[in-house]
């Protein structure tokens, strides 16, 4: 197993980072472009989500391997489900097929969608036989991933007759249904959200049409994390937009509770670390941008304040199960932390254990949270290349503001 040596950063963080694009947004520009062959899709994320998104839709196979790329497989699920003709095997990585798809594999079924279980019921992989569904009308609980609710958005205009897609109880992660329903708009696609209903219009076809995706926000928040932890530090990060549809945006407002400022400048954002905290405890809910949860916990452990994140339950669905992930890894570090299904109760620390390995359990975001406590001690990331599924430039990245990793790893 490679093991990455951080030593601790003993200077002042400075410089200027330019981030790839957002793969929530390549993703579903990705899916409508097989629909929409005249949209040009600029600024296209390199993360290894996004590749294995575009491997997926070019292939002639009849079987596709997606690896970790949960988003592919939720996205692909409804994609293939409507391409006529298609009979495809969608399966993935050990850790994939022990990820639900249940949910959305019964909305595809009730719109009429040919979906078997091969192995496990209710568990990829999936056989998929492609054809053209006619019903308009399916119902889904409120409270489940946006990724389900966002494929099944996404092949919505391409349907004959629309959809209206019916929420059942509250809705969560709200940001990321309105990035999809925000980027159908972009592309004349007319809907409705009245209530618990979102309906979409079918569209057949499309204006010629280029959109530039925005830069990654969840990438952002490890140089926001950076600056929380370095005084006087400044970041400068591109391309970015004041309104703009990602939900991990709201790091900017969440930043200012731990001393860090956003100044928007162009379509660059300058981050700078300008005062002290007189807090100790951070409360905050999530449940729009649960994918920030993880660089939230480690700055206020790096920082010595208590927080308590709550709207946390679709973390224990991701690459691992992050919120034991989390536990774990503090706890290593000498944190202490409660976790519920949903919520992740840090207390107060006064000291970090040095040199500790911290593990990643094949997920990207483990390993770029801890990263910047490397400002407090020298620690290791283990299998530190697990970056690439969203940021494979981010160790040379990291390096570039902080000159800090032992290149003899």
């Amino acid at each position: 197993m490679e093991l990455l040596k951080i030593n601790k950063i003993s200077k002042t963080v400075k410089g200027t980072i330019q981030i790839t694009g957002s793969k929530s947004e390549t993703n579903r520009l990705l899916v409508l472009q097989q629909f929409y062959p005249n949209l040009e899709i600029k600024n296209i994320s390199n993360s290894d989500d996004s590749k294995l998104m575009q491997k997926a839709l070019a292939s002639t196979s009849k079987e596709i391997n997606i690896g970790h790329a949960g988003t592919a497989m939720r996205f692909l699920t409804s994609y293939f489900s409507v391409k006529e003709n298609a009979e495809i095997i969608l399966t993935g990585s050990h850790r994939m097929k022990n990820r639900p798809i249940k949910i959305l594999v019964d909305a595809l079924t009730e719109l009429g969608a040919s979906i078997e279980y091969v192995e496990e019921e209710g568990f990829p992989p999936l056989k998929i036989l492609g054809k053209k569904l006619t019903k308009n009308f399916v119902e889904i609980e409120g409270n489940v991933s946006s990724q389900y609710i966002s494929s099944l958005l996404l092949i919505a205009p391409t349907l004959k007759n629309g959809l209206q897609l019916k929420f059942k109880g509250e809705v969560t992660s709200i940001p990321y249904i309105k990035m999809t329903l925000q980027l159908l708009a972009a592309l004349g696609v007319q809907y409705s959200w009245e209530n618990n209903v979102i309906s979409i219009q079918p569209k057949p076809t499309i204006e010629n049409k280029s959109i530039v995706v925005e830069s990654d926000w969840s990438s952002a928040s490890y140089y926001y994390s950076l600056c929380a932890l370095s005084p006087n530090s400044e970041i400068t990060l591109s391309s970015y937009k004041k309104n703009s549809l990602q939900g991990d945006s709201v790091l900017a407002e969440i930043y200012k509770n731990l001393g860090v400022v956003t100044h928007f400048e162009g379509n660059s954002i300058l981050l700078k670390n300008t005062k002290a905290l007189d807090f100790r405890l951070l409360t905050l809910d999530l449940i729009g941008a649960p994918d920030i949860a993880q660089t939230i916990a480690v700055t206020c452990f790096g920082l010595g304040i208590e927080c308590y994140l709550t709207g946390l339950h679709t973390l224990k669905i991701k690459e691992t199960d992050r919120l034991v992930a989390l536990k774990t890894e503090i706890e290593k570090l000498g944190g202490k932390v409660e976790i519920t299904n949903e919520t992740l109760h840090l207390q107060v620390s006064t000291k970090i254990k040095e040199n500790i390995s911290v593990s990643t359990y094949d997920d990207h975001r483990m390993a770029m949270a801890f990263a910047p406590l490397a400002l407090k001690v020298p620690l290791q990331i283990e299998d530190p290349n697990v970056v690439s599924k969203s940021y494979p430039t981010f160790w040379e990245d990291f390096k570039k503001v902080t000159i800090t990793i032992d290149n003899n790893r």
